[in-house]
């Protein structure tokens, strides 16, 4: 299945609580529809700038193992890519990246009697828009969710200077998919049963009930791709509140921001440049803000630092 979507909207995974998720009253102010699918992954923006792909296989054609199955999935995705001269290649378990930034992103679930795998080709990318629409803890998350997606994500435009013609893409496409398959080809057209099943699913996807309906995803931070995440964790002291606001790549602070709510407000400046770096564990995060910190809640602001590793 090749499609792109008719209006912009916004889509949830199959596990994810929406309320946790999105922030629905700018959804609502935007004018931005939410549905639920039924697979997994992270909430996601759909526009005309993206080209979307859906294997919908019987059971046994797709290999067993789920690494191996986004692996195939992928193959002509990277070629089509590469032949537009964007040096795509796979990053296990699932993502595709362009230099270490993911260009595309695939997931897969058994729904009724088929195995569906999915995915996209990614033209032009909104991260300002994208993360206004994620719910965020604080002003800090939201930012740095921006300028994490900046970072590290891609698309065609950023890679060539400008967006291919889909029809071109999808031909292309195409092409590579009867080369991963081994099979011919050829395109098929909708029954009146099909269109009335789609309607119907559409209007359960769209529904109050089936988008509120409990997630078992509890993950607070927001996962930018296979190895980049940003989390926030919020601790006491005994002055006040304090926040932390990271991106950790691999297992390591990358990027952080401090934040305290207490009567003296002490500066944290230096102890930003510190972390960053510092691997996500316990001895390395205490060493770092005992040797580069002169604020008087040292043990509070360990503890809380190192509570972003349950975000992550």
């Amino acid at each position: 299945v090749i499609a792109t979507p008719g209006e912009p909207y916004v889509c949830i995974g199959f596990h994810q609580d929406l309320e946790r998720e999105v922030d629905v009253e700018f959804c609502q102010r935007r004018g931005l529809p939410i549905v639920r699918r039924e697979t997994g992954g992270g909430a996601v923006y759909l526009d005309r700038d993206q080209l979307f792909v859906q294997w919908v296989m019987a059971p046994g054609r797709l290999p067993v193992r789920i690494e191996g199955r986004f692996e195939l999935f992928a193959r002509p995705l990277i070629a089509t890519y590469r032949e537009f001269g964007i040096e795509a290649s796979f990053r296990p378990i699932n993502d595709i990246q362009v230099a270490g930034r993911k260009i595309t992103g695939t997931g897969a679930a058994r729904i009724g009697e088929a195995e569906v795998v999915v995915g996209n080709f990614l033209f032009d990318f909104d991260s300002g828009l994208m993360a206004q629409i994620l719910r965020a803890p604080s002003d800090a998350f939201r930012d740095q969710v921006d300028r994490s997606l900046r970072a590290y994500m891609t698309s065609m435009r950023r890679e060539l200077g400008t967006a291919p013609a889909p029809d071109e893409v999808a031909q292309r496409y195409l092409h590579h998919c009867a080369d991963a398959l081994g099979e011919e080809l050829r395109a098929g057209e909708l029954d009146p049963r099909e269109i009335e099943a789609i309607e119907h699913t559409e209007q359960r996807f769209r529904s109050a009930e089936f988008l509120r309906q409990p997630g078992g995803l509890r993950r607070p931070g927001v996962k930018i791709h296979e190895d980049v995440f940003v989390a926030e964790s919020v601790g006491q002291s005994t002055t006040g509140t304090l926040r932390v606001t990271a991106r950790v790549r691999e297992g390591r602070i990358e990027d952080v921001a401090l934040g305290e709510s207490c009567s003296h407000g002490e500066d944290t400046r230096e102890l930003e440049g510190a972390l960053r770096g510092v691997e996500l564990k316990a001895e390395p995060v205490a060493r770092a803000v005992r040797a580069h910190s002169n604020l008087t809640e040292v043990d509070a602001w360990v503890q809380t630092i190192l509570n972003l590793q349950n975000t992550t």
